[in-house]
Formats: structure tokens, C-alpha cells, sequence
């Protein structure tokens, strides 16, 4: 297998030809899923002012201190505070003031008695005066100045992957545009005769393109902006006039399937030398020994196995890095290890094995999911995982324990 370069080597040279995207500014509206490309360091406090995080009375906790529902203590009532609203009125000794949840506290009062600890009918106007059933302590049900952030406090590092709740912590900071690094933009080819696009009348001899779609899907799964192509046909002139397409897309990368082992019809090459560089590795990698990588118009260029799961797996092992590095992105799928719970065989490449694990005890244990076929796709549909078999390994017993990259999420009642 000399001629065949190690997966290691292949990807250390990949990333090393690749650059990262430069940031652009972003609606926050739009900033879901991005990656932050500075810092965001809060402007004011959150929340601005005291405010009530019940329904209730704002009082002095002090002048509660004896109240009990047996012996309740009497409060005049001397304002209503809805939330929006902020009272210029302080507090005195003796009184409470209705106030709503969100609503700022009045000068003088220092916590809140809630409603259902008082004598009041919440939905009925307010009355003048008011029973408290039970004391309150100083700064019970108040949300005190800067609780969440304070002004001058770094929110979100740079690198932060925006999710939901990242996008509402910069809404309440009053942002309305960020700078988030751009995403890659990902041109999907695709070629054959054999194939035709899901929805069309299938011609003798031909199978519908699972390729494109799923590529596009797992590219866009590794934070990238994707534009699928048409697949050309098997001449020349179709395969150069997709590429010409797909150059002009203004991609960071372009990732082609099918066309790219040694076959007859295998014109891929021939259009690349034309109009870029390749080098035309073999890599030590099973499921998808016929990988190309090189530069086309200077864009980087994959060109994975056609088989649909030597697609799925180069892309994960080869292409996954390259988006995510130039995307800012950490490593988000999940690995561990798990015992083998048959024995495995491997032609000694690198091997990704599709398997299904079960619990038991404090192991994961791996089986197959059926035929390891680069061309059964529901092998792969089935798996929890791929379980990787190193180099020049060909006999795995059952116990050996080997490392595995998460498919789906872990069940939740067999997690530990």
C-alpha cells in the first residue's frame, strides 16, 4: 500500500493549502449558527434597574417581618407600577405599591410581597389597602441591577457558535448587527449518465442521484453555504462547461462526486489538468480509496468516490475539517470509544466500519449494521457511528476496544 498516501498526511496537506473566511458584518436577525468574529462586551447593565419578577406589591421587607396569615399585617396602597412604566414616586413607611413582573422597583422599596400572599383579587382594580399573609426578607423577588451582565463585562468571546439564546442575550444588549465570520461558499457537482435527478423518469440503466442532495445537506451541516449544480453527462464538453459553472459561482471550495477513479468514463481528471492543478491521491482510507484534491480556477477542489457511502465518508474524514476550519468552527460531531461486539476484518486502510451500539454497563458495544458495501446506503442510515479499524489492522477480535465518531445523537436513556 505504498502507493497509497496515509489519511493523516492527506489532511495535514489539505488544511495547509486552505485560508479561513475574513469576517463580515451581520444582521443579528440572520446571525443564528454563525461564529462570532469579535467580541461583544455589554454596554449597560442587564437587567438596567431593579425591577419585580412576580406580580405583587413592592414593600419594605422590614414592615413585613410579623405578617402571617393568622395575623396579617395592613399596607396602604399608593400606586400602581406596570412593567414599561417607572415610578417617580418613593415609597413610604406604611405603604406598598401594585407592581407588575418587569416592572422597576420604587425608591424606598427593597422586595416584593407576591400577590398570592396578600389579600387581593389581581385581575380586579387595585385596592387602597392591602393584607400581607407572610414576611419577605430584603430582596425577595427582585432582580437586581446588572444581575445577568454587567456594563463593561465580556458577554461572548470571539469564536462563540451563535445559538438561541446567544442571539437573545445580544437583543437585550440592543445589537442589531455583528461581526460574524462569513461562511464558506460550497459548489456541489456531480456526473454520470447512470444518474438521474430525484422526481425524473428513470431511463433504463439509471438510478436516481443521492450524491448531490446528501452532500449538500452535510455541507451545510458543517456551517457551509451550498449551491448543487446540475450533474453533467459523461463527455468532455458537459464536464468542462460544469466546471466553468461552477468557477464562476465564486466558491472556497468545490466538491465534485463521481468521475474521479480509473475507469474509461472517468473524464474528470483530463478536465482538471485543463483547467487547474490536481494531484491524484489514493488514500489509505476504506470506503473511498479514489479521492482527488487539488485547485481548479485556484479554488480548492475534492473530487470524492461516486459510491454514495465512499462519498458520505471521505467527505466527513477529508472535506468536514477543511469547512470547519475555514468557517472558525470547532469539532461538533461526537467520538469516544467502543468495545467490538463481533469480529471485524479489514483489508489493512484505515477503515470506517458503519455500526449500531448498545449499552451495557459502562460500554458501548459495536455491530455491523449488515454488508459494509460503498454502495448500501441504508447501512449507513442504520448506524449510530463509524468504528475506525487503523492501518495494516485485518482481525479485530470481539473486546477489542477501538475509537468511534458519533452518527446520531446518544440516546438519552442509555447515556451515562
Amino acid at each position: 500500500m505504498a502507493d497509497m498516501m496515509n489519511v493523516d498526511q492527506a489532511l495535514e496537506r489539505i488544511l495547509a493549502s486552505v485560508m479561513p473566511c475574513a469576517a463580515e458584518s451581520c444582521p443579528l436577525s440572520q446571525a443564528r449558527d454563525r461564529v462570532l468574529a469579535e467580541a461583544i462586551v455589554a454596554g449597560l447593565n442587564l437587567p438596567p434597574f431593579a425591577n419585580s419578577s412576580m406580580d405583587g406589591y413592592a414593600i419594605r421587607a422590614d414592615e413585613s417581618d410579623l405578617a402571617t396569615r393568622d395575623s396579617p399585617i395592613s399596607l396602604r396602597v399608593t400606586q400602581d407600577i406596570p412593567a414599561g412604566s417607572f415610578s417617580q414616586i418613593a415609597l413610604q413607611a406604611g405603604e406598598a405599591a401594585r407592581i407588575m413582573t418587569g416592572a422597576p422597583l420604587p425608591e424606598g422599596a427593597d422586595a416584593i410581597i407576591p400577590v398570592e400572599d396578600t389579600n387581593a383579587v389581581w385581575r380586579e382594580s387595585h385596592p387602597d389597602q392591602i393584607e400581607i399573609y407572610r414576611a419577605v426578607k430584603t430582596g425577595d423577588y427582585v432582580r437586581p441591577i446588572g444581575e445577568s451582565i454587567r456594563a463593561g463585562d465580556t458577554v461572548l468571546p470571539a469564536g462563540t457558535l451563535l445559538h438561541a439564546a446567544e442571539i437573545g442575550m445580544l437583543a437585550g444588549l440592543g445589537e442589531t448587527r455583528i461581526s460574524v465570520f462569513r461562511r464558506p461558499r460550497v459548489v456541489i457537482l456531480g456526473s454520470g449518465n447512470e444518474v438521474a435527478e430525484p422526481g425524473d423518469t428513470l431511463a433504463p440503466g439509471q438510478i436516481y442521484d443521492s450524491n448531490g442532495l446528501m452532500l449538500e445537506a452535510l455541507a451545510r451541516e458543517a456551517g457551509a453555504d451550498a449551491i448543487r449544480l446540475p450533474n453533467a453527462r459523461d463527455t468532455l464538453d458537459d464536464l468542462r462547461s460544469l466546471f466553468q459553472q461552477a468557477i464562476v459561482q465564486n466558491p472556497d471550495v468545490i466538491i465534485s462526486s463521481a468521475g474521479v477513479s480509473v475507469g474509461a468514463a472517468d473524464l474528470t481528471r483530463q478536465v482538471l489538468e485543463e483547467l487547474g492543478e490536481i494531484n491524484f491521491w489514493l488514500i489509505n482510507l476504506r470506503p473511498g480509496k479514489p479521492l482527488a484534491y487539488g485547485m481548479l480556477g485556484g479554488v480548492p477542489f475534492f473530487g470524492l468516490p461516486g459510491n454514495p457511502v465512499s462519498a458520505y465518508v471521505t467527505f466527513d474524514v477529508m472535506v468536514r475539517p477543511v469547512l470547519l476550519r475555514m468557517g472558525h468552527r470547532g469539532e461538533t460531531m461526537l467520538s469516544g470509544t467502543a468495545l467490538v461486539g463481533e469480529a471485524m476484518r479489514s483489508d489493512g486502510r484505515r477503515s470506517f466500519i458503519r455500526v449500531t451500539l448498545r449499552r451495557e454497563g459502562d460500554e458501548w458495544i459495536a455491530s455491523e449494521t449488515g454488508t459494509q458495501s460503498s454502495g448500501a446506503l441504508m447501512s449507513l442510515v442504520m448506524a449510530d457511528a463509524l468504528m475506525i479499524i487503523p492501518e495494516d489492522v485485518r482481525t479485530v477480535e470481539v473486546g477489542t476496544r477501538l475509537p468511534v465518531k458519533w452518527l446520531k445523537s446518544i440516546p438519552q436513556d442509555t447515556a451515562q
